[in-house]
């Protein structure tokens, strides 16, 4: 055998996946087929080179213009008009990413790590074929195998892509100028995050949603807020609506669409399809390699993401549960482990997720919907920051907390924050659930004073009508 793991992917699962076997003695390589520009490897995958990485760097790049624009006069702060260079902009963003990947290249030569550059496939239990880019194959075996391909962005041919007028999140990333008018399909994590850098830049933005609910993941009273607080931003989101089709021409993009059961025409300057993401599973499995994909396009796994084959693993965006860096990360660990011989186990029940809007929502757990639908008695609490000082200090006082926990034992269950900080603030609540921490638990516990944080304080006081700084 050539190797002891072999990783095809580098991107998040895979790359982890790969450091962490060579961590744990294996003799690891792993295989990844993007380039640069000048046709060298490019490690990382889709959120390190075009999705979370980037797009964080945009949002907060964004966000300072937009406070430099119209934020700061209330703090007695005058700036004149402030002058947008999106070209710097987006030298900035690529310097980041520039950094990143080449430090993960520097991680698998610190540990070890064999880089084999090309497209690689599944041929058997114990063999992968790797095309490079000039066409030439290689087979290399390994007594493991661990899949992380990743996935794509989806299509759709009402609105077909066409790289200048019609693009996917990737090129919205790479938008050489900001468009007067611009068309986000999809309001999932994508449209509302690329929406949000767009508008606060000066787009013109419009998001068409099919679902009739903004954020089915999260409870109503919560989504509620946010849809006053986007309104409030001019994020104009229209949901329930179908786009039927599209024409470009040289002024842009005609939008035929549903709404309410009435066909309108739309006009805008660009058009973002932000739908989702497919797994990437083409021309990954050889037809006799022993693995088949589901009617989806995903590979079935144990919830040790082994394979129907037993040296055979799969992490990431080709399995079930939800297509996050994280994620991925985690699995690529305990895929690693569990070929060491080790017993890690990842809890599929706290996987948090973010979505980096202004303010930012984060969410673990179970919701209300959740509890209801499975016969579980709960409690719960808010708390607004409109009742935080540190967040009016700030004034940055949208929002609210809200945890929602067991009616007789009093364990947290979920927990719902939307509002500046929510990503780091979740990561407080994750903890202690991870260690089924009750309510009280966390009311009894001293939280730092004046700090965002403690409106995770006072949303667990108020589970149980406690708390001080709200009425009960």
């Amino acid at each position: 055998m050539d190797f002891d793991v072999l990783v095809i992917g580098g991107g998040p699962g895979g790359y982890v996946a790969a450091i962490k076997s060579s961590q744990l003695g294996l003799n690891t390589a792993c295989i990844e087929f993007d380039s640069t520009e000048d046709e060298k490897l490019k490690l990382g995958g889709t959120c390190l080179n075009v999705g979370c990485i980037p797009s964080k760097s945009l949002l907060d790049s964004s966000y300072k213009f937009h406070q430099l624009k119209d934020g700061l006069a209330e703090h007695g702060i005058s700036a004149g008009k402030p002058k947008l260079d999106i070209s710097k902009m987006m030298d900035r963003k690529n310097a980041i990413v520039k950094k990143l990947t080449g430090g993960v290249s520097h991680l698998f030569s610190h540990n070890k790590v064999t880089s084999i550059h090309g497209k690689g496939k599944l041929i058997n239990p114990t063999s992968v074929e790797v095309t490079d880019n000039k066409g030439k194959k290689n087979t290399y075996t390994a007594k493991n195998i661990i899949l992380a391909a990743g996935s794509r962005p989806i299509n759709i041919p009402s609105v077909p892509w066409n790289g200048t007028s019609v693009i996917g999140s990737s090129g919205a990333l790479e938008l050489e100028e900001v468009p007067k008018s611009l068309a986000i399909i999809g309001a999932g994590v994508i449209g509302l995050e690329l929406g949000s850098v767009w508008s606060r830049l000066g787009s013109k933005v419009e998001i068409f949603e099919a679902e009739n609910n903004l954020l089915p993941m999260l409870d109503r009273d919560v989504v509620k807020v946010i849809e006053r607080e986007f309104k409030n931003q001019n994020l104009n989101i229209s949901l329930g609506c179908f786009v039927k089709g599209s024409k470009t021409s040289r002024s842009g993009v005609s939008l035929e669409v549903e709404i309410e059961g009435k066909l309108q025409k739309k006009s805008f300057d660009k058009v973002i399809v932000a739908v989702g993401r497919r797994p990437f599973t083409e021309d990954l499995l050889a037809k006799d390699c022993g693995l088949e994909l589901d009617e989806r396009g995903f590979i079935t796994v144990d919830d040790y993401c082994q394979t129907t084959l037993p040296n055979v693993y799969a992490v990431g965006d080709i399995v079930r549960g939800p297509m996050l860096a994280h994620k991925a990360m985690e699995e690529g660990v305990m895929a690693a482990e569990r070929i060491a011989g080790k017993k890690m186990e990842v809890n599929y029940n706290l996987v948090p997720s973010v979505i980096y809007t202004h303010p930012e929502i984060a969410w673990v757990g179970r919701t209300e919907e959740d509890l209801k639908n499975d016969g579980v008695e709960f409690k719960k609490g808010n708390f607004p920051f409109a009742a935080s000082g540190r967040a009016l200090a700030a004034g940055d006082s949208a929002g609210l907390v809200k945890m929602l926990a067991d009616k007789d034992t009093d364990e947290v269950l979920g927990i719902q924050i939307f509002g500046n900080g929510a990503a780091e603030i979740l990561q407080q609540g994750l903890i202690g659930m991870e260690f089924s921490a009750s309510s009280e638990d966390f009311g009894l516990t001293m939280f730092s004073h004046p700090t965002v944080s403690e409106a995770l304080h006072e949303a667990a006081l108020a589970v149980n009508k406690q708390a001080i700084h709200i009425g009960n």
